[in-house]
């Protein structure tokens, strides 16, 4: 398991989905659940920087979670996610300051991802208003954005989650070049983008 959180935190390092020690990560395991620790490096973690704890009770472990550990349970709790993804993209962070939700352009991004809906709450980070409304939008839908903080993405694997956060980064920066190339979307008539 370490293995597999060290090949995607070093990923979404890498490819600029989070800062030195920003984002979290997580799978279940039954009743339990292994997180990041508080102020990880994703990007090159080590062993003791995973923490296991139980998703409904408390253990001495806890202290050591990640500030995000409420909304990681509470996405568990109510929705068939065995992994997610916390990240801080920041293509998509800046478009969730403008707009309501995201809408890919792109024909891999509107296959990928038709819709990210976007939510706006007064308090954004390990907030029990985070969780309390993230898991009835994962619910619905594969990863959704915290306006101006960072992505959530669910898998049935880490990887999956992993997949969701790289590809809503990918859509967002084809939005932000395309609007800064003030041009008009050219549509093929002919092209299938839900034919692959």
């Amino acid at each position: 398991m370490y293995r597999e959180f060290s090949r995607i935190g070093r990923d979404l390092f890498i490819q600029g989905l989070n800062s030195s020690h920003s984002g979290n990560m997580s799978v279940r395991l039954g009743d339990r659940l292994v997180i990041t620790r508080r102020g990880s490096m994703l990007g090159s973690l080590e062993e003791k920087d995973l923490v296991e704890t139980g998703i409904e009770k408390n253990d001495s472990h806890i202290t050591l979670a990640s500030t995000e550990i409420g909304v990681h349970r509470a996405i568990y709790r109510n929705t068939p996610a065995l992994a997610i993804v916390h990240a801080h993209p920041v293509y998509a962070t800046a478009l969730s300051l403008v707009d309501d939700e995201i809408i890919p352009i792109d024909s891999e991004g509107q296959y990928m991802l038709h819709r990210i809906p976007v939510i706006g709450l007064e308090h954004t980070v390990g907030s029990e208003e985070a969780a309390r409304i993230l898991p009835e939008y994962l619910r619905e839908y594969k990863i959704v954005m915290i306006r101006g903080h960072g992505s959530f993405a669910t898998g049935q694997l880490i990887e999956e989650a992993y997949q969701w956060t790289s590809s809503l980064e990918n859509i967002c920066r084809i939005i932000y070049l395309t609007r800064t190339l003030k041009g008009e979307i050219k549509e093929d008539k002919n092209k299938k983008y839900n034919q692959w």
